[in-house]
């Protein structure tokens, strides 16, 4: 297994910066929200995003994937009764997918509670139905292009579609392939109502990319969550991917979110 963090933790600091920080304080890879790159992937330019994947490459940092892919890129909604709507939300996951393979990424986190909530009068099957058909053909892309979708349940406190591992799984069986799996996050998985051990063995092999943190919405080891059950169920399953660090709480300051993350992960996964 590898290590990584999510860039937004350091939001105010430059690429350069960042990456730095982040490979001499240990880790293998960064994951990278695009609205710390532009409001829309589409603005960044093909010369920006070689210069991200280049920049990384001199830090011997890894551009582990992309995450919160959504966020601020207005208009978009994957199961919104308007077709046109979902149209966008459509072509939109395909230009996720070749900006995530521009910048060396292999993974695409795809939360986005607020684009998948059920519309009022839509049913779950419907919805259901209609994200599938906005995923298609970005999963075929990311088949094409060595990039994996990675769905991610999420608590009903966030969104009503798609709450637990076993929903999201049956969600991405409608595509088989292996470039669509889900994402597992412990924040979420403090939600489904049984031990997070259990939901990791239950849902391999079905999950490429693991986000770690607590269900305070701070880093791991920041809160009650025990990582050393979940460390020793990623192990037993075989998962050798990202343990990449997600927070949604700043207080700490990124230094310390980072620094002390990613010293709890490698004491529990030692």
């Amino acid at each position: 297994m590898k290590f990584g963090v999510c860039n937004e933790i350091f939001k105010e600091w430059s690429f350069e910066k960042t990456f730095e920080f982040v490979k001499q304080t240990g880790y293998d890879g960064i994951e990278i929200a695009p609205f710390t790159c532009a409001k829309y992937v589409t603005d960044v330019s093909k010369q920006r995003r070689s210069e991200i994947k280049d920049l990384a490459a001199r830090h011997q940092l890894e551009i582990s994937g992309i995450h919160w892919v959504l966020v601020e890129a207005e208009g978009m909604h994957m199961t919104h009764p308007d077709a046109s709507i979902r149209a966008k939300t459509q072509q939109y996951f395909r230009d996720l997918v070749q900006f995530c393979q521009d910048l060396g990424g292999k993974s695409i986190v795809v939360g986005s509670p607020h684009q998948r909530n059920l519309e009022s009068g839509v049913t779950l099957e419907q919805a259901t139905e209609w994200a599938t058909e906005v995923f298609r053909p970005a999963v075929q892309d990311g088949e094409d292009k060595g990039v994996t979708i990675c769905f991610e349940p999420l608590a009903p406190s966030e969104t009503n579609f798609m709450n637990t591992a076993e929903e999201a799984i049956q969600f991405i069986r409608r595509i088989p392939s292996p470039a669509f799996k889900i994402i597992l996050d412990v924040k979420a998985m403090c939600s489904m109502g049984k031990p997070i051990a259990d939901i990791i063995r239950e849902s391999w092999p079905a999950f490429a990319y693991f986000h770690a943190n607590d269900a305070n919405l701070k880093g791991p080891g920041f809160g009650d969550v025990d990582f050393v059950p979940i460390a020793s169920a990623l192990k037993e399953v075989g998962y050798q991917g990202y343990v990449s660090v997600e927070v949604f709480k700043f207080e700490e300051g990124p230094e310390a979110i980072a620094q002390q993350s990613l010293d709890y992960l490698q004491k529990t996964f030692a």
